[in-house]
Parts: C-alpha cells; sequence; structure tokens
C-alpha cells in the first residue's frame, strides 16, 4: 500500500443541487446525449426523520460507459444564487469533442433546437462553446486544437493561454463548409476573423 506518493485518480462524476429534476434531466438528454441510469423518489416520511435525506428524489445520467457521469438531487425549494459569480463555488464544468465537427455540428443541432449558446471562444489549446442549463450552470464543449492533450499542455505551459479570442459559430460552419481545416479555423479564429458582432461581456454569467 503507497502512502507516501501522490497518486492521480480520475474526476469521475460530480453532483448537482435542482429544485425541478424532469427539466434538468431533458436538457442534459439533448445537449450531452444523457440518459437515466436509476432514478428513484425518496418517501416524505424518510425525509422528515432526523436523519433523512433533505432531496426528495435522484437521478443518476450519463453518456458513455460508465454508470453514472453527473447526480442529480431535487430539492424542491432550492433556488438559483443570481450573484453567484461573486461567491465560491463550481464556475463550470466541460466536455471534450473528438473533432472539430462534433463540436460544431452539436451548435447547430442545438441551436434548431432553440437552445442558445452563452459564448465561445478559441482559448489556444482549444475552441469552446459554453451553455447554461435550466438551472444556469454554466457547462462547456470543446476540441482540442492541437489533437492531444499532450501538446495542449505544453501549449499552456508557455504562458500564451489566457487571452481568449472570442468567436461566432456561425462563422465557424461557414468556414468549415468551404472546406478549411480544423487548424485553419484556428488561427483565423485567433487572429480575430470570426468575432462575434456583438462581443460576449464574460462578467455577466462567469
Amino acid at each position: 500500500m503507497n502512502t507516501e506518493t501522490i497518486v492521480h485518480p480520475k474526476l469521475h462524476h460530480y453532483g448537482l443541487i435542482t429544485a425541478d429534476l424532469d427539466p434538468m434531466v431533458e436538457w442534459y438528454r439533448k445537449v450531452l446525449g444523457m440518459t437515466v441510469n436509476h432514478r428513484s423518489k425518496i418517501p416524505a416520511i424518510a425525509r422528515m426523520t432526523h436523519h433523512g435525506p433533505p432531496f426528495s428524489a435522484l437521478a443518476f445520467i450519463s453518456n458513455d460507459e460508465m454508470d453514472h457521469r453527473i447526480v442529480f438531487f431535487e430539492i424542491p425549494k432550492a433556488t438559483t444564487d443570481p450573484d453567484r459569480r461573486h461567491h465560491n463555488g463550481l464556475q463550470h464544468v466541460a466536455f471534450e469533442c473528438t473533432t472539430i465537427d462534433d463540436l460544431l455540428g452539436t451548435y447547430v443541432r442545438l441551436k434548431n433546437l432553440g437552445i442558445p449558446l452563452l459564448w465561445a471562444a478559441d482559448h489556444g489549446p482549444g475552441i469552446s462553446i459554453y451553455y447554461e442549463d435550466p438551472d444556469r450552470n454554466v457547462v462547456e464543449m470543446f476540441f482540442y486544437n492541437y489533437g492531444s492533450p499532450w501538446t495542449a499542455t505544453e501549449y499552456l505551459r508557455t504562458g500564451q493561454a489566457g487571452r481568449p479570442a472570442q468567436i461566432d459559430p456561425e462563422k465557424l460552419v461557414e468556414a468549415r463548409k468551404a472546406g478549411a481545416s480544423p487548424w485553419e479555423i484556428h488561427q483565423r479564429a485567433m487572429a480575430g476573423e470570426f468575432v462575434p458582432a456583438k462581443p460576449y461581456d464574460p462578467a455577466t454569467s462567469f
């Protein structure tokens, strides 16, 4: 048994509190392809006991081979903090797309479903599109420009990261349809070619 050296356990899942389970489950199904692997209600009598849980229902969801990636805990009286960006807490979660076409195709699919983006940017290591779920949790989907997390890590170590180039995904979709490679799209994005008509102010949600 190793009791001295740090091991590197992998992130497996996270839990979210919500006041309304149904719209959250449906949003994550539409956006990320999550399916419910277990859902149950907690009887009111159990919640009224001294050691009972504070939530009324829960759902375990996943979009891969893991039994769950997110757990929702329904607390009917829970509220969204309107001033949460000034408080400690989870800032956002991110999901990696295998290709830029998966990322941009998902953007188009969600737009057609009436699900708006929050903002989008090329951060250097990758291109990211951000959304808000029904409880205003920020969810990022991204694609590695360098094709490898190892190369993206080396990029971060150069000190060049931290100055994202805001992008309009519509312009990226058109560039891709016109034959631009993923690397060309990255270069053009960083050069400012795909700036949105109305730049997003991250201070409104981040």
